[in-house]
């Protein structure tokens, strides 16, 4: 069976990387699709003026990719897909993050690389600069949900994209227990033939 192989450009959060254990896992569903030439997982800078630049080359350079998004990631594929009337399936999202920085002001350590920056007025009015009303186009989205996310209120995203697909799991964590799982999901929401999927083992992903 030949399968159409659509494009997908992941976003992880902040002070995380390609190296995060979703991302590792949507690499490896990729490579066994023989569709890794199709994924893009930017090592995203800490600045969001410079990560946008990164996605908005990421976006030229695959066409019109399915936008995955987590935590950050999630505002920023939001930004991105209503600016370029792109699909969006986003993870546990930030929403509106430049309003919840208060007292998070100052030095950070990427989780992944160990890389310490500071977290300035500037990031936070970077931030802000790509905030974007509720999505209009909800057909456009998936947006998944664990109650248990204990980083950010899965109510904020809840109601923010209230009028998209939304998938609300009980319990769960911010990282979003059970990902490799639903991939499938993921998949055919990027345009995958579910038929080319059906043999295809991800719960050890």
């Amino acid at each position: 069976m030949t399968c159409e192989r659509p494009a997908i450009l992941y976003m992880h959060g902040l002070n995380s990387s390609p190296q995060s254990q979703k991302a590792r896992q949507l690499m490896q569903a990729m490579e066994r699709l023989g569709a890794s030439d199709r994924l893009r997982v930017p090592a995203l800078h800490h600045h969001p003026r410079q990560a946008i630049a990164q996605l908005e080359a990421g976006i030229a350079e695959l066409g019109r990719p399915l936008l995955v998004g987590s935590s950050l990631g999630g505002y920023y594929a939001t930004h991105l897909a209503e600016r370029h009337g792109l699909k969006a399936l986003l993870i546990n999202p930030a929403v509106t993050p430049h309003r919840r920085f208060d007292g998070y002001l100052g030095p950070q350590t990427n989780l992944y690389t160990g890389e310490v920056w500071q977290l300035t007025d500037d990031h936070v009015a970077a931030l802000a600069e790509l905030e974007v009303a509720p999505p209009e186009d909800a057909e456009r989205y998936q947006v998944w949900l664990q109650t248990g996310d204990e980083t950010l209120d899965y109510r904020h995203a809840a109601d923010f994209y209230r009028g998209c697909a939304l998938r609300i799991q009980a319990g769960g964590d911010h990282g979003f227990q059970g990902f490799a799982e639903r991939l499938p999901a993921l998949l055919a929401f990027a345009g995958f033939d579910p038929a080319c999927l059906a043999e295809l083992d991800f719960s050890d992903s």
